[in-house]
């Protein structure tokens, strides 16, 4: 009997509304997760077929059963084209990802069905459904209970040439965020409750993936102490580099940090989002101390660990000094890397509910789908131009040759190989007109 054939797509983006040609790359650094871990959800009476668009060109002449697109809203426009492509031709088209998860009724003009929430749940019974002809129009899943028993990723399906001699494997340890920031949405496409999967499990899925690079896709890798404390002994025997995000506070311990070296932390990335404590409060960050961040970085520099900060400016607090005093900061600790970021308001946040409330949210409807830093808000304090043009300078600024050799010591170590990589490759970026914060063509 033959099998029903499945391609899984993962969409690349328009360059931007004026110019629509598809972003392409030779090959990128990380090895996705989404696409192979949705093969591993998939039943062996299916036959797989995965395309990743940003690395090749799709085949929508293919003879498929089924087509399933995971996406961003970077990626919606040009989703919204593929499928169409292959609805013409008679082929079902079901779409997930966190776009659809905010973006339900716009997604379904533009396919068969949406799955919303995690795939877990309704993966296998979609797939079912699409085999009898019985496809429903909607597939909402509750958020898993534990995340024990996932299957390993089926790497095996991508061409892992493309992706390069250094390429880092993307694993995911854990899901949601103990943190309630106003503006953060991840934590709600994410099943919310923080979760996470047993050590000896992440372990036995690094052996298996064969990577000695590894970068740890999640929101908060930190989010239960002892649960990070556990996994950071069980990497030590692998001898593997890692890299992945975790919260300020952590940075002031010393027991975790030693571990995280020990385990072989090669770069994290903090979301300090402000030198203003008056906006910390305003976005629920109270977990981020100002009066201490000298300190944290002390920490982290002290042990060799890369590090990268994030920061997001618009706040209704802030004075427009702000934007020289973060730069000044930068400079007099030594941060390898940092982002800067313009106040978006993501729909299901409270910082979404009070913008619009009060009528300050700017063209909705193109909110991220473009690469770039663009301010979709009113701010308290001049324009949105004004806005857009302090981050842009702020980026020219911080990555100027002059703020590198300043900043970076000699690469002696491969953390500080790390950070050169990124301050290079930022350099590159900004370059352009509108500062942009899509990495995956690095």
């Amino acid at each position: 009997m033959t099998k029903p054939r499945l391609l899984i797509i993962q969409p690349s983006h328009y360059r931007s509304p004026g110019h629509r040609a598809v972003f392409k790359t030779r090959r990128r650094a990380v090895v996705p997760l989404t696409l192979p871990y949705l093969a591993a959800l998939t039943p062996r009476d299916w036959a797989v077929t995965l395309a990743d668009e940003q690395l090749e060109e799709i085949d929508v002449d293919s003879p498929v059963d089924l087509v399933a697109i995971t996406t961003w809203t970077l990626h919606s426009l040009r989703a919204y084209d593929i499928a169409a492509l292959f609805r013409k031709r008679g082929v079902p088209v079901v779409m997930g990802g966190p776009h659809i998860y905010f973006h339900p009724e716009e997604a379904l003009a533009h396919c068969d069905a949406i799955a919303i929430g995690e795939a877990e749940p309704i993966w296998r019974r979609i797939l079912a459904d699409a085999a009898a002809g019985r496809l429903e129009r909607i597939y909402r899943a509750d958020p898993l209970d534990t995340l024990a028993g996932l299957p390993a990723p089926r790497y095996d399906l991508l061409d892992l040439r493309r992706f390069g001699p250094f390429r880092a494997f993307a694993l995911q340890t854990s899901r949601g965020c103990p943190f309630v920031c106003d503006f953060c949405s991840e934590r709600l496409y994410l099943g919310g409750r923080f979760r996470w999967r047993p050590a000896t499990e992440v372990a036995e899925e690094i052996r298996a993936c064969g990577g000695r690079n590894l970068f740890f896709g999640e929101s908060n890798f930190g989010g239960n102490k002892a649960r990070a404390m556990e996994l950071m002994e069980a990497l030590v025997p692998l001898k593997v580099r890692w890299s992945t995000l975790w919260s300020s506070q952590l940075c002031l311990d010393g027991e975790f940090l030693d571990l995280a070296v020990r385990a072989g932390i090669l770069h994290v990335n903090i979301g300090i989002e402000s030198i203003d404590a008056r906006a910390l409060a305003g976005m629920n960050k109270r977990q981020n101390k100002v009066t201490r961040y000298a300190e944290m970085l002390a920490n982290l520099r002290n042990r060799g660990i890369s590090y990268s900060l994030n920061f997001i400016f618009g706040w209704d607090s802030e004075t427009p000094d702000v934007y020289r005093a973060t730069l000044d900061f930068l400079r007099q600790n030594k941060v390898p890397a940092a982002y800067f970021n313009i106040l978006t308001p993501t729909r299901g946040t409270r910082l979404y509910d009070r913008l619009k409330s009060e009528g300050r949210i700017l063209h909705e409807e193109v909110i991220d789908r473009w690469p770039g830093q663009f301010c979709h808000i009113r701010p308290l304090r001049g324009s949105p131009a004004d806005l857009e043009k302090v981050i842009q300078t702020m980026y020219r600024e911080f990555y100027s040759l002059p703020s590198i050799l300043r900043r970076l010591p000699l690469p002696k170590s491969q953390a500080d190989m790390a950070s050169w990589v990124i301050n290079l490759s930022e350099r590159r970026m900004h370059g352009a007109a509108q500062a942009n914060n899509d990495f995956d063509g690095y």
